[in-house]
């Protein structure tokens, strides 16, 4: 399986990595932890040296399901673990917080979740515009001296930001969203991660399903399930993208022999100093990961896009409120 380097840390990891926002459970309908554990097992036998998690996916469930699956299963020394800090969950709301001192509670509570005393990617889940960001990053700097992390990485984060981060401390990673359908980066966060060396770390490869090749005008959503509220998912706009799926469904068939999937995760792997963050909670959902390997694609993508999307949606919508909320003032008599 091909390999990139994390940056300037000394980490090398595969290009595809396992994505476990969906094994958390928390607005995907839930998760199973005995088929999450599968999963996680199948990938490293298949191949894959990455996996990434939160204590946001699941409010440390994805994270404990983790540390489970490496632990029981003497894997840990085979894994590059990537996680994240900075979002809070207060009152059923979720928001940013990277303060220095959060983000030192947050260290330790991953470290236990994840049963292990070293994270290996350490990532800002998103900018946090009510602390100044070199407080965040001399705060990571610090965490790698001590030992607790191995690199540094930033979800979410403007060219401009990084460059603050940058002034601080090491920057090794960046994971935006970034696939077919979602290709906003490429006006900036990816040129940017090329020049400064960074590993681009691609979440959503699969577009939430979408570029599985599995969906049709029928599929439903329960529960908690995002796309519930995703626009892609919504109305004529959902049938405008399965239209474009079912375009390039053929053209991956005819022109290279593969399934759609194999060519969204290809395209990601094109682009740059990428890895496609692969989000499964089956085993079965992995098999097409052999597929990928060994060959490439030309443009004719972007035809098939600009004729099927007329509106282009963005990601934009997942990103959680720019403010945390006040705490309320004590009343005394």
């Amino acid at each position: 399986m091909e390999k990139i380097a994390i940056g300037g840390s000394g980490l090398k990891t595969t290009r595809i990595g396992l994505g476990t926002w969906a094994i958390g459970g928390w607005m995907w309908g839930g998760s199973n932890e005995a088929e999450s554990i599968a999963t996680i097992r199948s990938a490293i036998e298949r191949g894959v040296t990455l996996i990434d998690t939160a204590p946001a996916y699941g409010f440390g469930r994805s994270e404990e399901i983790v540390g489970k699956a490496l632990a029981e299963g003497g894997l840990r020394d085979k894994i590059t673990i990537a996680t994240n800090v900075g979002l809070t969950r207060k009152d059923g709301a979720v928001f940013r917080d990277s303060r220095p001192a959060r983000i030192r509670k947050e260290i330790d509570d991953s470290l236990r979740r994840l049963r292990t005393d070293v994270i290996d990617l350490y990532q800002v889940h998103w900018p946090d515009f009510e602390t100044p960001i070199p407080e965040t990053a001399r705060t990571l700097e610090d965490l790698r001296r001590q030992g607790k992390i191995r690199a540094i990485g930033v979800s979410n984060y403007s060219p401009s930001q990084m460059d603050a981060f940058r002034a601080v401390a090491k920057l090794d990673a960046v994971q935006p969203p970034y696939n077919l359908f979602e290709r906003e980066i490429e006006a900036d966060v990816l040129p940017y991660a090329k020049r400064a060396g960074l590993a681009v770390l691609s979440c959503g490869a699969l577009c939430r399903g979408l570029l599985s090749g599995r969906m049709t005008a029928d599929t439903k959503f329960d529960g908690d399930d995002l796309r519930k509220v995703d626009p892609k998912f919504q109305g004529v706009r959902f049938r405008q993208y399965l239209a474009a799926v079912d375009e390039l469904r053929k053209l991956a068939r005819e022109r290279f022999g593969k399934s759609v999937l194999a060519l969204a995760v290809r395209w990601v792997l094109d682009q740059g100093p990428t890895i496609a963050l692969w989000g499964a909670r089956h085993p079965g959902q992995l098999d097409p990961i052999d597929d990928i390997e060994g060959w490439h694609i030309d443009r004719e993508i972007d035809a098939i896009l600009e004729r099927w999307i007329v509106a282009p949606v963005s990601p934009a919508f997942m990103a959680p409120p720019e403010r945390r909320p006040r705490e309320r003032e004590r009343v005394t008599a």
